[in-house]
């Protein structure tokens, strides 16, 4: 799938949002200013969120509850995370229970993690364009892609 530009992200984001609950987990891999966290933003915004939504990379989770989003939201930025065992301390298992988790750089915690996550894989593709491809699990078949 070709994104024009970080409006066609953006939308691409609010469209995942109304097929995605709590419980699920999309992953958004790419280099550094590939759009991951636009896309992020993206769901957040759909999802009620007022202003733009801070890039976790300093605080690695970034919650958002009831009233400020329609479900709960973990907006995960593990750039920082340099040991797959630090996922325990970051408690990202019990959020798995009752939040929409997005997870940007989940290389980091490596292939084991999240096997029926939605794996997004955004890509630079000339003219300011970007290149998303998934890899979709049988829990997303039917919600992608979104309509």
């Amino acid at each position: 799938m070709i994104l024009a530009d970080e409006a066609a992200t953006l939308a691409l984001g609010a469209k995942l949002a109304a097929q995605a609950g709590a419980g699920d987990v999309i992953t958004l891999s790419g280099d550094l200013g590939a759009g991951k966290t636009t896309l992020a933003r993206g769901v957040l915004a759909a999802l009620g969120l007022e202003g733009e939504a801070p890039s976790p990379t300093f605080a690695i989770v970034q919650t958002y509850a009831l009233p400020e989003t329609r479900m709960p939201v973990a907006h995960i930025d593990l750039y920082r995370v340099e040991d797959a065992g630090e996922a325990e301390e970051l408690g990202l298992d019990d959020l798995r229970f009752d939040h929409l988790l997005l997870v940007e750089w989940p290389e980091r915690l490596g292939a084991q993690m999240w096997q029926d996550a939605l794996r997004l894989r955004i890509e630079a593709a000339g003219e300011g364009g970007r290149r998303l491809t998934a890899e979709v699990p049988p829990s997303w078949e039917g919600r992608w892609p979104p309509a």
